[in-house]
């Protein structure tokens, strides 16, 4: 049995492959070991074979026998990666032309790797807390993304904090006002209680569908929140969301989809069995789903090995995830680091291996995602030769990292996006969300600007930032700066 020092826990362990202390031990998490060798592991991902949990912690950890990340060994997986991802998709690097339109800020979760919240007791109308945190009606909404829609984006997301006035329609409304005591039993408010009442979310789908646009909304946790006091069905949900224009459904609220994590980091959130259900149900609904996992905290590369196949195993029964996210922990001003739980996110050594053995271990799951936002430009590059293949999107609002303390930009545009994958010798293309439409682009063929939205017309997005013009995406979208993390 192979075990020992690379526990792969994140935050106060050293950003990820210490030597099995901190948060790790912290929590009584068992050291990773596995029955597998790193030689025997890496020689089955070259092969093309199905790779096991074991496969997977030996080439997270670069051996689970020593501590730290061997640098030889890291290459070495990330060379096997990068040979899959141009057997499996080629040489094109795909993004979109997306805003996300975040409806509400307001939660009482309290989740302990997030800052993008706030208390939802600030919200209520007689409250006089100071926050900087919103909320939007449905009209507010619409508002959002018609405007957007004249920038060329064909893509809106929209994940937002679990605002205790907020209900499915209006019959989830009387179901939770009938509680004897809605706040405490299902956490509901009714919507009087607010300065600002965020509506339905059928109300809110409706709002934001417009014009064609792809609608991608709905966590599990929110339909979780959508469905609460109810014996209602995830499918049944999803279903009158899809009625009400819901086009996809984003996989993040999966943290790490192993419980023992769960419980430390977001012990107020649904469990992995509640997500995945979650997931099936939007599936059986129609929906195309995507799949994440948000690392670098508390967990150890089994963990980590062991989230990527609850997500297998999703994908094997469903067929419905388009998109592998990985989602680089953003510690600072967490609760988190600031209780002293973590010191640091993951390392970018971390980041690599995570993206490569996605698409090693994920040989269901076409797309795997780098992330600017996340890395910055060089490092998201980097992420590019580990085995991703989509860059994002422009993001015309980026709220979450940056409030998390994320150091990145809040918008990308086509002529960054062409700039930076022809400088890496990989191929721009711009993608519909579900990946079945794509329009190549031609360097030379500047400037640049979608396509594919329902009123774009090749037109730039964004003015050019080094020209002095309003270049902050939420300046430009007419909405505060958000993001579409967990």
């Amino acid at each position: 049995m192979s075990s020992g020092g690379s526990s792969g826990a994140g935050g106060s362990n050293g950003g990820g492959n210490g030597d099995g202390g901190g948060g790790a031990n912290e929590f009584d998490f068992a050291a990773p070991a596995t029955d597998q060798s790193f030689e025997n592991a890496l020689a089955k991902a070259r092969d093309g074979a199905r790779l096991t949990v074991d496969d997977a912690t030996e080439l997270l950890a670069t051996g689970t026998a020593s501590a730290g990340i061997d640098p030889v060994r890291k290459e070495a997986v990330l060379e096997a990666a990068d040979r899959r991802r141009r057997e499996a998709v080629g040489d094109e690097v795909t993004f979109v032309a997306n805003l996300n339109n975040n409806v509400t800020t307001a939660c009482n979760t309290g989740c302990l790797f997030c800052n993008f919240k706030d208390s939802a007791h600030a919200f209520e109308a007689d409250s006089d807390v100071e926050h900087a945190g919103f909320t939007k009606t449905p009209t507010e909404s619409r508002e959002v993304v018609e405007d957007a829609l004249d920038m060329g984006i064909y893509e809106v997301c929209s994940v937002s904090g679990l605002h205790p006035a907020f209900a499915l329609n209006a019959e989830h409304h009387e179901i939770l006002a009938a509680y004897d005591d809605p706040a405490s039993e299902v956490n509901y408010k009714v919507p009087e209680e607010y300065a600002t009442d965020p509506g339905t979310y059928v109300e809110q789908m409706r709002a934001m569908s417009v014009g064609g646009v792809h609608l991608h909304s709905m966590t599990p946790e929110e339909a979780y929140h959508a469905s609460r006091g109810t014996d209602w069905e995830y499918e049944a949900v999803y279903r009158e969301l899809a009625e009400a224009g819901l086009d996809s459904a984003p996989g993040t609220a999966a943290e790490i989809l192993v419980d023992e994590v769960r419980d430390v980091i977001c012990p107020g959130k649904i469990r992995t069995d509640d997500w995945v259900a979650a997931m099936e149900g939007a599936a059986a609904a129609g929906l195309d789903v995507t799949s994440t996992m948000m690392y670098g905290h508390v967990e150890t590369v089994a963990h980590r090995a062991q989230h990527l196949k609850v997500i297998r195993d999703l994908q094997d029964r469903t067929g419905a995830i388009t998109e592998f996210v990985p989602l680089s922990f953003i510690h600072q001003n967490t609760p988190l680091y600031r209780r002293g739980v973590v010191d640091s996110g993951p390392s970018r050594a971390e980041d690599e291996l995570v993206v490569a053995v996605a698409r090693l271990f994920l040989d269901n799951v076409d797309h795997v995602q780098a992330s600017w936002v996340k890395s910055g430009d060089a490092h998201g590059l980097k992420l590019l030769n580990c085995g991703a293949d989509d860059f994002m999107g422009t993001i015309l609002s980026e709220e979450i990292t940056s409030r998390a303390g994320g150091e990145y930009g809040e918008y990308r545009s086509f002529d960054d996006y062409v700039e930076m994958i022809t400088a890496i010798g990989r191929t721009p293309v711009e993608r519909s969300t579900d990946y079945r439409t794509r329009r190549r682009i031609d360097p030379d063929d500047g400037p640049h600007g979608p396509r594919l939205g329902p009123r774009a017309d090749g037109t730039p997005m964004l003015p050019d930032r080094s020209s002095g013009g309003e270049g902050a995406a939420g300046d430009a979208a007419g909405t505060p700066p958000a993001d579409a993390d967990d």
